[in-house]
Order: C-alpha cells, then structure tokens, then sequence
C-alpha cells in the first residue's frame, strides 16, 4: 500500500557497481591490469547482489 514510500534497495548498490567499473577502467588505462582485474570481480559480485535482490523483489510482487 504505501510502496512509494520505500527506498529503493538496489540504487545504493546500482551507484557502487558504476564506481566501481569507473575505477576499473582507469587502472586499465594507467596499465595496472591487477588493479583492473581485482575491481571487475568486485563489480561483478555487485551486479550479482543486485540481480538477485531485483529477482526476489520479482517474485514478491507475483
């Protein structure tokens, strides 16, 4: 009933995955191919937290 009130739970890690595939990205440009490796299985493991907390939010509303 009063679901527009709630925050939404993905947004805060939404914003986290962006910065951290930023990140990814300059440590790639600078050559530091350890560093880029390393923060792209962090945003992966993210984006992995977010599908499934969108997947069950899915099967909460069925």
């Amino acid at each position: 009933m009063f679901s527009i009130f709630k925050s939404d739970p993905t947004k805060k890690l939404k914003k986290e995955h962006a910065l951290k595939l930023e990140q990814a990205m300059h440590a790639q440009r600078k050559g530091d191919i350890r560093s880029y490796s390393q923060l792209t299985y962090e945003a992966e493991e993210i984006y992995s937290k977010i599908l499934t907390i969108e997947a069950s939010q899915e099967s909460l509303r069925k």
